[in-house]
């Protein structure tokens, strides 16, 4: 088994919206803005070699979205799917099972690509896996929430006969190496892979812990759709890590892809910071 980190490039998003209630004299420290007040963020997914399945965790924001779209997240960096995937000497045809952490575009956007006036799976030899709660949760989306689900990046999926369902059960296989916990404060049902990998147990940690920066508990997004609920899964989940020692992998930070935890006067804290490679 081996796991490589995917980045996929970087964008920006507005650092009020993703630091919640935190004053921005405190939040600026640790992820400066620019004079929009829009921070950086990653978009770093996984890939898990795990015997004769190759399963890519999330895919960020694509391509196929139109300018006035992209005009808003202000992609940037020289990082892209197709490139992390061709430094490891894979294609997107290698791919074997894609699994969907949620269906915000900025997780799920590779997952469809145009051809022509056709919108096809980018991996086309690939089972993709979401969950039922979540699936209906974003196709029939909120008000609030429906701006983060794209009906480009998610109807196709389900159209093209690559869809699966995991069973919303938490704790439940994937791979002989990989379960799968559930958390229901940033999005119904979001899926967060639990890896065991060299004697560690990695946790991809999605949008419940989109950085180091967010692992102080009040440091909740803006964009969560439970809050309180999202407040209760950090703390418990912290808890655990701590005790157990995992290894925290970030979806989003813009510096740091893993860290381990310890406890500290004020809370559980960052221990140490690496890149999946040291592992």
């Amino acid at each position: 088994m081996k796991l490589h980190t995917i980045n996929t490039g970087l964008f920006k998003l507005d650092g009020g919206a993703m630091f919640g209630v935190v004053p921005k004299s405190i939040w600026n420290k640790l992820n400066p803005a620019d004079d929009n007040n829009m921070c950086s963020w990653a978009m770093r997914c996984m890939l898990v070699e795990d015997g004769n399945r190759l399963v890519l965790i999330d895919n960020g924001i694509g391509n196929k979205q139109d300018a006035k779209f992209f005009s808003h997240y202000f992609l940037h960096g020289d990082d892209t799917l197709d490139k992390s995937l061709g430094a490891l000497g894979f294609h997107r045809n290698d791919i074997t099972d894609v699994f969907l952490t949620h269906l915000h575009f900025d997780h799920c956007g590779g997952s469809i690509e145009r051809e022509g006036d056709k919108l096809v799976p980018a991996f086309r030899n690939a089972t993709y896996w979401s969950n039922e709660a979540h699936w209906k949760w974003a196709t029939e989306p909120n008000d609030r929430e429906k701006a983060s689900f794209l009906r480009d990046n998610i109807l196709p999926i389900q159209q093209s006969g690559q869809l699966k369902f995991i069973d919303q059960q938490d704790g439940i296989a994937f791979t002989d190496h990989i379960r799968v916990r559930f958390a229901y404060g940033h999005t119904d049902a979001m899926m967060l892979p639990e890896i065991r990998y060299n004697g560690h147990t990695i946790v991809y940690m999605a949008d419940l812990l989109p950085s180091t920066g967010h692992i102080p508990l009040p440091y909740v997004m803006a964009y969560d759709m439970f809050p309180l609920t999202t407040l209760e899964e950090k703390k418990r989940f912290l808890m655990e890590a701590n005790e157990r020692n995992y290894v925290l992998y970030f979806e989003h930070d813009p510096v740091v892809e893993c860290c381990t935890l310890q406890s500290t006067e004020k809370g559980i804290r960052v221990q140490e910071t690496f890149p999946l490679s040291n592992l």
